[in-house]
């Protein structure tokens, strides 16, 4: 990196990254033409989540490098000042120049305002306006969400309090030595990067490590949080016993720092999965599909080690399996502005620092797709939706299996019907139909209108076609609104 522009304070901002990188949760390019109050929304929205940087002096609409000495000192210094003249109160920030050559080939320079997460308070903008930075958008928060918002702000991040126990040697240098090479500042001691990241902090003349550093990177964490585990219990049938009764079968603790938990989770939990048979829209033929999409259940399980609340005693994550369906209940109330209803579109982290570096490793997403794909994914497997819920100060996410409607057990006599020359036979839409049907044991011809947006009449023909050819069957009389069609 030695001739490549890129900031010292996040060396993870490399001029490269500055213009052509998509904005997100920690990053925004604007040009200097823009009125430097106008920075103020974007200043608050930074400061209230898990702090960013802004980039004066590329375009954000042509991503060329424009620079900022065209527009003199003067207006280079308002910037500077915003987050001092256009905030209350002023959140902490560093400003920094950059040394770049313009769009004309001129010698140029690039202004970055390196805002930091408020901990402990709300950043508003001089108008008494609040925004959050929420993926890539910045949004003025109102009502609900401001009151949220100010409940969160009331106390200290966890993560970002400091641990008097742990040392430096404590920490795994292996890992250690992946994050910075994540970083590309493997040329810089440990300490300033640890320093950087707001990993160390200084109470009394002391270094000292934080929470978050600890839970990370700490060679045997049980040692200062025996909390950070997850717990797999596995159950024979669709609820738990006790007693003479009980029925768990598998009983699985594993116990390491953030960053190895969540790849030893994914392994052992991944070995516990189940194989079902599907249709294959392609061939006609079944093939052999896992229990749940893997996206689905791992980004459940990241979310959970993301943004628990680590500062609950006692409690665990929770990884429940039962024959229908599997469970991740993690401590901690959804954090800030997320709710139930909003989890798909709303992304805020109880656990920045954790965060961040999750996702510098990249389990965790910056803009947010992640929930979003639990959604999608489990639809293209044919399966329920996600159900997301907060039990006693905990969350849980219920993925469903549908066993008895995906485990197929006529699979060979529906092959033997559905051979290479019945299957060329069927059009588009039918093929469809069967790949649908073979994941239900019963469907209506309202819900496949709903799955392949065609009319009924479209429908029946196409259910009329496949029983003629003994591959489906109705239920009901074919005058009966109820009716419903199953494989035969």
């Amino acid at each position: 990196m030695a001739n490549q522009v890129f900031s010292s304070y996040n060396p993870f901002l490399t001029l490269e990254y500055m213009q052509t990188e998509h904005e997100n949760k920690y990053f925004d390019r604007k040009s200097a033409k823009i009125k430097p109050s106008d920075l103020s929304p974007l200043v608050s929205a930074f400061a209230n989540a898990e702090g960013g940087t802004i980039v004066i002096g590329i375009s954000d609409k042509t991503l060329e490098i424009e620079g900022i000495h065209q527009y003199g000192m003067d207006k280079a210094n308002e910037f500077i000042a915003i987050p001092k003249n256009g905030c209350k109160p002023m959140p902490q920030y560093n400003e920094e120049f950059l040394d770049v050559i313009n769009s004309k080939g001129e010698k140029d320079q690039l202004l970055l305002l390196h805002i930091q997460p408020s901990v402990d308070q709300i950043v508003r903008t001089t108008n008494d306006s609040t925004y959050l930075r929420i993926g890539d958008k910045t949004k003025e928060l109102k009502g609900d969400d401001l009151r949220n918002l100010e409940y969160s702000k009331s106390t200290r991040h966890f993560e970002d309090e400091i641990n008097k126990d742990a040392l430096l040697e404590d920490l795994d240098e292996e890992l250690i030595n992946d994050y910075k090479e994540k970083l590309d500042a493997t040329h810089l001691p440990t300490e300033q990067v640890l320093k950087a990241r707001a990993f160390i902090k200084n109470k009394d003349g002391n270094n000292y490590l934080t929470n978050a550093a600890v839970l990370l990177f700490a060679k045997n964490v049980s040692q200062f949080y025996p909390n950070c585990r997850v717990r797999f219990i596995r159950y024979d049938g669709n609820s738990a016993q006790v007693g003479t009764r009980m029925n768990i079968i598998k009983d699985k603790t594993i116990e390491c720092n953030i960053l190895k938990l969540i790849d030893e989770a994914r392994m052992f939990i991944s070995s516990q999965l189940r194989e079902f048979t599907a249709l294959d829209p392609l061939t006609g033929k079944f093939k052999t599909v896992p229990e749940y999409p893997e996206f689905s259940w791992l980004e459940g399980l990241v979310n959970a080690i993301t943004h628990r609340e680590y500062g609950m005693s006692g409690n665990y994550i929770l990884v429940t399996m039962f024959d229908d369906r599997l469970e991740i209940k993690s401590p901690g109330k959804l954090p800030n502005i997320v709710t139930v209803e909003n989890i798909k579109d709303t992304r805020y982290a109880r656990n920045p620092r954790i965060s961040r570096v999750l996702t510098d490793f990249g389990w965790v997403k910056e803009l947010n797709e992640g929930v979003k794909r639990i959604y999608s994914d489990m639809a293209d497997f044919f399966l329920d939706e996600p159900e997301y819920s907060e039990p006693e100060s905990a969350v849980k996410l219920i993925l469903k299996n549908n066993i008895i409607m995906r485990n197929i057990r006529q699979e060979n006599r529906l092959e033997r019907i559905l051979t290479p020359e019945v299957w060329q036979q069927l059009d588009e839409l039918e093929k469809l139909i069967l790949t649908y049907l073979g994941s239900k044991k019963t469907v209506t011809r309202s819900e496949l209108c709903t799955y392949t947006n065609k009319a009924p009449n479209t429908i029946s023909a196409r259910l009329n076609h496949l029983i003629s050819l003994n591959i489906i069957k109705r239920n009901g009389s074919k005058y009966d609104p109820k009716q419903t069609y199953e494989m035969r």
